[in-house]
């Protein structure tokens, strides 16, 4: 088989790998692969395919690479989703939340939860989302200054 079959062979492969993994590296790669099989094309001895290939991919990976990561980030900004997506949405109160436990409905959903502040905080009342931890909730009321709910459990 000729030498530039080989080279454009291993940038099929590259590109069908990269499809996989998406960190525009491999098509880098892919792409000094071709210049190889160009440099193989043009009759060129072997150990200067294999510098053209090597000196073509690591140019494309410093020069290339960074400026399609700007673009591709600058196009489509990123979108949270799950969990990380309810960070700082307002819930309401089901059942009294203290540091040890409770429940919330958010987003339609009841989730179990517990204060961030030392509080606990009365059913129906609404509260905002501070982090997510596991399947909790962690809150802390919308308003200012929540009084605390009569016979609860004080914060530790």
């Amino acid at each position: 088989m000729a030498d530039w079959l080989w080279w454009v062979s291993g940038a099929l492969v590259l590109g069908i790998l990269e499809m996989l993994s998406l960190d525009l590296v491999l098509v880098m790669f892919a792409g000094g692969a071709l210049a190889g099989g160009v440099a193989a094309g043009l009759g060129a001895p072997v150990p200067v395919q294999i510098a053209v290939a090597c000196v073509t991919a690591v140019l494309l990976l410093f020069t290339l690479r960074p400026w399609l990561l700007r673009r591709l980030r600058a196009r489509q900004p990123l979108v949270e989703t799950n969990a990380a997506a309810l960070v700082g949405r307002e819930a309401v109160v089901m059942s009294t939340v203290t540091v040890e436990g409770g429940r919330v409905k958010l987003a339609g959903e009841v989730w179990s939860a517990r204060a961030e502040a030392g509080t606990a905080i009365a059913p129906g009342t609404p509260v905002r989302v501070a982090r997510i931890e596991g399947a909790t909730a962690v809150v802390a009321a919308a308003g200012s200054g929540q009084p605390p709910v009569p016979g609860a459990a004080p914060a530790r």
